[in-house]
């Protein structure tokens, strides 16, 4: 099962009771961030998380509201004796990035690790799951991210029979091993059935609605995404500035077949959002407004 907590739902500027962006996810004891804006410690706090076992670190991009809170987590993970190292994931450039927040935070007891992104989809395969970046559309270089965790097919003992498997090698192959044993190679589809549907969840904030987001978002259990504008009227502000308004993000999410839509990034002008979602839920109908803690887990298909 995948822990999700959105830590984090202004953009540009925080305000009372929203804090800059952020999402965090634990699984299988593996804690990742993905953007890390003003106030991102505080909300972990306040969720009753710990940042202490954060082992992985996505970005956006490189804007203020999505990274100014980076120095200081990493402070706080020193002094709470961390000392495993950190992977760092983001666009090109993301080493000279952080390297220049850490002028005010000079000496860690871990190792940074860094992956930047070059190509307009990459995957990194990282402490159990996937990670699959795309790149989208705002005014400087930035990415959304997917996160997969695979499920594999079921064991059948009957077909492990059928094919002739040896009971000793069973548990191996379920494992995904493949084994050879004399002049006989024995593979995992000998004992189990196909993929089973896992846990997809999509993030994309900072961007004008793309066909890519759609792709990607293909089919997750939940889409978190850039609601920056509910009003209608602010659609060309949004053209302007590259960012995205309810309905479009309801679109999206309609054309990628998702499970559920979380709206998050609003503009500080966005006082009462819920004041937009009957409209948007015309479009969507799982549409739900996202809020600084908002959580949920993530679980497989007790049917598959």
């Amino acid at each position: 099962m995948l822990d999700v907590c959105l830590l984090g739902t202004s953009g540009m500027m925080p305000l009372p009771g929203r804090w800059l962006t952020a999402l965090m996810t634990r699984y299988n004891g593996s804690n990742l961030l993905i953007d890390c804006g003003e106030g991102t410690q505080i909300a972990i706090k306040e969720k009753g998380w710990s940042f202490h076992s954060i082992d992985t670190i996505c970005f956006t991009h490189y804007h203020g509201d999505h990274i100014s809170g980076l120095p200081g987590l990493l402070l706080s993970m020193g002094n709470a004796d961390r000392l495993e190292p950190v992977t760092l994931i983001g666009p090109k450039g993301l080493e000279r990035v952080v390297n220049s927040l850490r002028v005010i935070a000079p000496e860690l007891p871990f190792e940074l690790r860094f992956i930047e992104l070059n190509s307009p989809e990459e995957i990194i395969k990282i402490n159990g799951y996937e990670i699959k970046a795309f790149q989208v559309k705002h005014n400087v270089i930035c990415y959304g991210y997917s996160i997969l965790i695979r499920r594999g097919g079921r064991f059948f003992p009957e077909k492990a029979m059928e094919n002739q498997v040896p009971q000793k090698y069973w548990n191996r192959l379920q494992k995904g091993e493949t084994i050879i044993d004399e002049d006989r190679i024995y593979a995992p589809d000998m004992v189990i059935g196909p993929e089973r549907k896992g846990i997809k969840l999509t993030y994309c904030t900072d961007t004008r609605p793309l066909k890519i987001i759609a792709e990607n978002a293909k089919a997750s259990d939940l889409f978190i995404c850039e609601g920056m504008y509910g009003d209608q009227e602010m659609a060309s502000k949004a053209k302007e500035y590259k960012h995205m308004t309810f309905h479009e993000a309801a679109q999206l999410a309609k054309e990628a077949e998702v499970g559920e839509l979380w709206l998050t990034h609003y503009s500080p002008s966005l006082v009462r959002p819920e004041d937009y979602l009957k409209e948007t839920r015309k479009i969507f109908r799982n549409t739900k407004l996202g809020k600084d803690r908002k959580s949920i887990t993530l679980e497989f298909d007790k049917n598959e």
